[in-house]
């Protein structure tokens, strides 16, 4: 079975080392850049199963970097986990809403940041096999990993993917913050609820992107559910 591969994206030497040699003694094949144009270039050309990627780069910043990678079909689902010394909320959000998985705040443990890189990749990999599910006009199908609307593709990010998912086992019931956090992300990392917020967001606006009404309700003080 291939090793997972992984491309760790720092200008700061030290930092992007440790990461590598603490991925290397885990069994994943890694690959390293120090600049923004160079980890684009690197994500075209390797297909990455995900990539660790540093908010402050020179060239080109990692919010540069996530938003080019959504843009493009061959690399718009890699998992992506943003680095930053960066702490605020508002800083996540924009993080987030620019087409990041995750959002890990400097200084960080390398301990979390490596359950986090293991969660990413579980939770992609457990995406991408299943069956179909189908809610109105919506349909998910887990063996080719695309969502369609009345006949339309809809382009996801796998976390979106696996919150739609999620949703559609059930339509109906409610989902709360901490159910939707524990199946998308994992019980073992730390997550804050306003990210489930800023994806529930990003999910919506794909879903209604060509027309329809939003299926997803809000229900206040409790969570989200389809219908």
């Amino acid at each position: 079975m291939a090793r997972p591969r992984i491309l760790v994206v720092d200008d700061e030497a030290a930092q992007r080392e440790v990461v590598l040699y603490n991925l290397e003694a885990a069994g994943f094949e890694v690959m390293s850049a120090d600049n923004g144009e160079d980890a684009l270039l690197m994500a075209y050309e390797e297909h990455p199963d995900l990539i660790v990627l540093d908010w402050m780069m020179p060239k080109l910043s990692g919010l540069e970097v996530c938003r080019e990678l959504r843009s493009k079909k061959e690399t718009k689902e890699i998992p992506i986990i943003l680095l930053s010394a960066r702490s605020e909320d508002l800083d996540k959000v924009r993080g987030l809403e620019m087409g990041a998985d995750d959002y890990v705040s400097k200084p960080y443990s390398v301990v979390e940041l490596m359950a986090r890189i293991n969660t990413q990749l579980r939770r992609y990999s457990a995406a991408m096999t299943g069956e179909k599910l189908t809610y109105l006009d919506i349909e998910l199908d887990s063996d080719t990993h695309r969502v369609f609307r009345n006949g339309v593709e809809v382009k996801l990010g796998p976390t979106e993917y696996r919150l739609l998912s999620f949703l559609m086992e059930r339509p109906g019931r409610v989902r709360t913050r901490e159910q939707l956090l524990d199946h998308v992300w994992g019980r073992d990392i730390y997550v804050e609820s306003r990210t489930v917020d800023v994806h529930i967001g990003r999910l919506r606006k794909a879903l209604i992107k060509n027309g329809g009404l939003d299926p997803i309700r809000t229900v206040r003080s409790a969570g989200y559910s389809l219908g």
